[in-house]
C-alpha cells in the first residue's frame, strides 16, 4: 500500500474542517427570511407614538426599534469579532456620541428622512464588515462607529422632548443601549469558535440584509 503523503493527509484534515459552503448559504438565506419577514415598517420602525415617560420609557425604546437594536446588536458583534481592546472600546464610544446625535435632534438640525436612510445605511456597513471579518484599525473602527451613532441618537434626542422626565428618559435609552452591546459582546465571543467564526459573519449578513431592507422598503 503506498504511503500518504503530508500535504494529501493536510488537504484531508482542512476539507473535514471547512464548513460546508451549501449549509451556511441554507443558513444565511433562512436567517434573513426570518428577520426580514418579522421586520416592521421603515416608518415605524424607529419612532413611537404618544408621550414618553421616564427611565422606563427610555429603555425600552432601543428594544422596540428594531433597527437600533440590530446596530448596537452588531457593534457588540464587531468588537468581540475584532478582539484586544475594540471589545469595549467600540461599545463605549457609540452610547457616548450617541448623546451628541441627541441633542442634533433636539435642535432639529437633520431631515427625518436623512436620519432614516443613514440608520438604514448603518446596518447595511456594520454587517457587512462582520460578514466579511473586516479587523479595522481600532481608530477607523471607531469613526465608522461614531459616525453612525450620532444618526441613531438623533431620534432619541426628538423623542426626549416629549418625556416626562427627559434626564430620565436620557439615561434609560442609554443604559437599554449599553446592554445591548454587552448582548452583542456575549452573542459574539461565545459564537467565534463556532465554524471558525462563520455563523458571527452569517448573523452579519442578516444585520446587512436587513439594513437593505429598511433602505428600500
Amino acid at each position: 500500500m503506498p504511503p500518504i503523503s503530508k500535504a494529501a493527509t493536510g488537504r484531508a484534515r482542512s476539507t473535514a474542517l471547512r464548513p460546508h459552503s451549501g449549509a451556511m448559504a441554507a443558513l444565511l438565506a433562512g436567517l434573513s427570511f426570518l428577520v426580514v419577514a418579522a421586520l416592521p415598517s421603515p416608518a415605524a420602525a424607529h419612532v413611537l407614538g404618544g408621550p414618553m415617560g421616564g427611565f422606563g420609557s427610555g429603555f425600552g425604546h432601543p428594544l422596540a426599534g428594531f433597527d437600533h437594536f440590530l446596530a448596537m446588536l452588531a457593534v457588540g458583534l464587531w468588537g468581540a469579532q475584532m478582539g484586544g481592546r475594540a471589545v469595549w472600546s467600540l461599545p463605549a464610544t457609540f452610547p457616548l456620541i450617541m448623546c451628541i446625535g441627541g441633542v442634533a435632534g433636539m435642535l432639529g438640525l437633520m431631515p427625518d428622512e436623512t436620519i432614516r436612510i443613514a440608520i438604514a445605511i448603518s446596518l447595511v456597513v456594520l454587517g457587512g464588515v462582520i460578514a466579511a471579518r473586516w479587523v479595522a484599525p481600532e481608530w477607523a473602527a471607531l469613526i465608522i462607529v461614531a459616525f453612525f451613532a450620532i444618526f441613531h441618537g438623533y431620534p432619541h434626542g426628538q423623542l426626549t422632548l416629549r418625556a416626562t422626565d427627559p434626564a430620565a428618559f436620557t439615561v434609560g435609552f442609554v443604559v437599554s443601549t449599553g446592554a445591548i452591546h454587552i448582548l452583542g459582546i456575549a452573542v459574539g465571543l461565545g459564537l467565534n469558535r463556532v465554524w471558525n467564526g462563520n455563523l458571527v459573519r452569517a448573523l452579519g449578513g442578516v444585520i446587512s440584509a436587513a439594513g437593505i431592507y429598511f433602505l428600500l422598503a
